[in-house]
């Protein structure tokens, strides 16, 4: 709030009436409000955005081959080049793990090449890799839970039931967790735990979202995309993540403020 009452109110003279003072504190309020309900990436990159993830002062975006970090006003701080394809990632005690595929996403044969990459959250230094074959049809998604990890992936046509692989924090294989969720277009792109529910995001026309409990028992499926990332970032609110490319510009990225809805799954707060 201090950089939009500088902007706003620190040009007024000395003897300000108290009336236009306080006409200018409920803008700066205003203005607040909006910057945090909507907060765009600064930059274009080349491919589209898998991910969101944050942590006290920042956030965290994956542009499939680029990771890249800002601070809450969406400023760039810093970005690197990442192989191809980084999609979901989560932020863990000063750590990002990404999910990461390097072989053929969504084959029915599994011919998928499955990873975890683990960067330093404040240098973006790529600190060590974790393979997670165990995620039969490639890597697309991810988030944390209690010390364990869960890794969400693809899923060929015709299968109706998703599957959520558990890792423990040294990556040693826990368990596949089935979700009876019908078919979703490729499987699941995003994951999120929060406030004791799963949000999964999906592809498809329209756009899926999965919402279980912390058993991965199905609450609701919905009409709604965060399929590009969604994250829990205080109680009852989310990040919701969206973005769109052009060949001529590349592709951006926002995430803009959610809130659990029992009809929709999650709202946007406008």
């Amino acid at each position: 709030m201090e950089w939009l009452l500088r902007r706003h109110c620190l040009n007024l003279k000395m003897d300000i009436s108290m009336k236009l003072l306080i006409a200018c504190v409920l803008l700066c309020v205003s203005s607040v409000q909006i910057a945090a309900n909507e907060i765009v990436c600064e930059g274009q990159y080349k491919h589209h955005l898998q991910g969101v993830c944050v942590d006290a002062d920042h956030l965290y975006w994956s542009f499939t081959t680029t990771l890249v970090k800002t601070d809450r006003s969406g400023k760039l701080i810093k970005s690197v080049p990442v192989v191809n394809h980084h999609g979901d990632l989560c932020y863990v005690d000063g750590k990002l793990y990404v999910a990461v595929n390097l072989g053929d996403f969504n084959n029915p044969k599994g011919n998928a090449d499955s990873w975890v990459y683990e960067y330093d959250a404040k240098s973006l230094n790529l600190l060590s890799k974790h393979e997670t074959q165990e995620v039969f049809h490639g890597a697309g998604g991810m988030d944390a839970l209690d010390g364990h990890f869960f890794v969400v992936g693809g899923l060929p046509d015709g299968v109706q039931e998703n599957y959520i692989y558990e890792y423990d924090q040294k990556f040693k294989f826990v368990q596949k967790h089935v979700v009876q969720s019908g078919h979703t277009l490729l499987g699941i792109q995003s994951a999120a735990f929060h406030e004791g529910r799963w949000y999964f995001g999906c592809y498809g026309s329209p756009s899926i979202l999965l919402v279980t409990d912390a058993e991965f028992k199905m609450i609701g499926r919905y009409e709604y995309n965060c399929s590009l990332g969604i994250v829990g970032i205080s109680p009852g609110k989310l990040f919701s993540a969206s973005g769109s490319c052009s060949k001529e510009k590349g592709c951006d990225g926002k995430v803009r403020v959610a809130v659990p809805d029992a009809n929709a799954g999650l709202k946007i707060v406008n």
